[in-house]
């Protein structure tokens, strides 16, 4: 299992904590300073590393995180889920199958974020009734007929 992450300069600090103290090996796709930039250029570069890599999650991490999550989401094959608490982060997995965890630095603690990250990473998809309503996600048409 290949994992990405990334994050603007709000999100840098977190970035780098996560990176020591995770105990699996991550890419990091930067932002490398806590100099300004521009959280989409990010949000992109891990989707894109992401569809070219069966299997792989990622990681984006911005101010709030509302900037990356919605970034990421128009990225048709990405499952974005913004991520607060233990339970986000788990049901995030068990009933929306999201391969990216976003977590909002200026909202969420460190510590915090390195346990959703760990119980994300840890839980299976259920399938069943939720494979259903990703289909209607992932289809033009049903979210035109809605």
């Amino acid at each position: 299992m290949k994992i990405f992450i990334a994050a603007d300069h709000a999100g840098f600090a977190m970035k780098q904590y996560l990176l020591e103290n995770f105990e699996r090996n991550m890419v990091d796709l930067g932002t490398h300073s806590q100099e300004s930039c521009d959280y989409p250029l990010f949000a992109q570069k891990l989707t894109d590393k992401m569809l070219n890599t069966k299997g792989s999650y990622g990681v984006l991490i911005c101010n709030t995180g509302i900037g990356m999550t919605i970034a990421a989401n128009r990225c048709r094959g990405i499952r974005a889920a913004l991520c607060f608490n233990e339970k986000m982060a788990e049901l995030s997995r068990r009933h929306n199958d999201a391969n990216i965890i976003v977590f909002g630095s200026g909202i969420v603690n460190n510590k915090k974020a390195l346990s959703c990250l760990r119980l994300f990473l840890d839980t299976e998809f259920e399938s069943g009734r939720h494979s259903r309503r990703l289909h209607l996600i992932d289809s033009v048409n049903s979210m035109q007929q809605i």
